[in-house]
């Protein structure tokens, strides 16, 4: 299959809101030829990023919006705008190759459109962006009513997140504290010509110059590393664990923390993973087995624990909570499409739910990290400060560091081109039982 159409058909899928690009690319690059799948995969997360810049152009070129029956034409003509403006692909080559998939699609009458859009565009193109540099959404490429809700959170900060949003992420390891020391692997890397530097914040963290492919790293088959953002890789420390806790890990999928944590304290009593379907505790599992490491893995809704809990009382938690994944947009471009605004209020009240469930399991002098890939504080600050608000017996602990930004509740760290992604922690105490537990 033409590596175009291929983005196109992954792409049109996501826009017709039927999966993102991690459910629907897959099947579509099984059909590529292997040495185009790494272009088919540009292209469909390189279309997403900047969607709504590109988007915004093809509006001005259109005499008309395309029908709902159409999305995968629209899908074609976003990726073959990404590759005049994005890639160094030649334009004849590129117009050309994306208008042929017209063909493919079964909808031989849209060849001209695209040929015209797409001509037009090359005229055009760059002096109507310099127009649409007046629009903050178009100009960050990213969906209004998140552009101003980063603004409005983040009012000296937001451009710089937008921009980071956009950027492609660095490849983070995590060393295996089991298996040696960062400095000892860093010095691997080098003798194996593999430039790369520790992480500034985690003291497991490496980051590669280069993006590769993981299995070609020193040791990556028998455990020695795994790959994990910085900001991801902050947890098992701020837990302070120690041997002999039994400790939570709540909504653990796909189980890079689980790992983390088992790695970074050997002598744990027992680790508990939950998450919510069986068949998302498969990748946990696999990890769990590559790393050499054994955790409890149970499929409930955390919210259940009449479900799922023995009853025998936690020292620690870790609610890595379902959220928006706007700090995570650049590892998932899609998100600038499937998350919608009305989604945030719904994921707040899940995230409360959950850890007004989770803390009658937790003993009293233990410690819960709430935690989210998200950089809006309704699922962040302000939802811990609604939490202590009815929780008498819990109590905030300071998160000391240089990395982030201190808020009213927790610590918040917006994504860094070439750093972090986007964070938030906030830990808490049980200083007393309160009348639900």
């Amino acid at each position: 299959m033409n590596p175009r159409l291929a983005a196109a058909r992954a792409l049109a899928a996501v826009l017709s809101g039927k999966a993102s690009l991690g459910g629907s690319l897959p099947a579509q690059l099984d059909k590529v030829e292997p040495r185009d799948r790494a272009l088919a995969q540009d292209l469909a997360f390189g279309a997403a990023r900047w969607q709504p810049r590109l988007a915004a152009l093809a509006e001005r070129l259109l005499q008309k919006p395309f029908k709902t029956a159409d999305k995968d034409v629209e899908a074609l003509l976003l990726v073959g705008l990404y590759q005049l403006f994005h890639t160094r692909i030649p334009a004849h080559a590129a117009i050309g190759e994306t208008v042929g998939c017209a063909d493919k699609l079964k909808k031989p009458w849209a060849k001209g459109l695209l040929n015209a859009v797409l001509r037009n565009a090359q005229r055009q193109g760059e002096a109507i962006f310099a127009e649409l540099e007046r629009d903050p959404a178009a100009r960050t490429a990213h969906p209004r009513w998140l552009q101003k809700a980063l603004k409005a959170a983040w009012p000296e900060h937001w451009e710089a997140v937008c921009a980071a949003n956009n950027a492609h992420p660095p490849l983070i390891l995590r060393v295996n504290r089991r298996h040696g020391s960062r400095d000892t692997y860093l010095a691997e890397l080098a003798h194996a010509g593999i430039a790369a530097e520790p992480c500034a914040f985690s003291r497991d963290g490496i980051r590669l110059a280069e993006a590769r492919d993981v299995k070609t790293l020193p040791g990556f088959a028998e455990g020695r590393v795994s790959v994990q953002d910085e900001a991801a890789q902050l947890a098992a420390d701020l837990l302070e664990l120690a041997p002999g806790q039994r400790v939570l890990d709540a909504c653990c999928a796909p189980g890079g923390k689980t790992c983390h944590l088992l790695e970074a304290e050997a002598g744990l009593a027992e680790v508990v993973a939950v998450d919510l379907e069986e068949s998302r505790l498969v990748r946990v599992r696999e990890n769990l087995d590559r790393l050499g490491l054994d955790a409890r893995l149970i499929a409930a809704d955390g919210r259940d624990t009449a479900g799922w809990w023995d009853g025998k009382p936690f020292q620690r938690i870790l609610l890595d909570a379902p959220c928006s994944a706007t700090g995570v947009i650049r590892r998932h471009p899609d998100i600038k499409l499937t998350r919608k605004e009305d989604d945030i209020p719904a994921l707040a009240q899940l995230q409360g739910e959950l850890l007004d469930a989770l803390w009658p399991t937790l003993e009293v002098g233990g410690v819960l990290l709430y935690a989210t890939c998200s950089t809006l504080p309704r699922e962040n600050s302000d939802n811990i400060a609604a939490f202590l608000a009815r929780t008498p017996g819990a109590r905030e602990l300071d998160i000391p560091g240089t990395y982030g930004l201190k808020q009213p509740h927790g610590r918040q760290l917006l994504a860094q081109e070439d750093g972090h992604d986007g964070f938030y922690y906030a830990k808490l105490i049980k200083i007393a039982a309160s009348p639900r537990g």
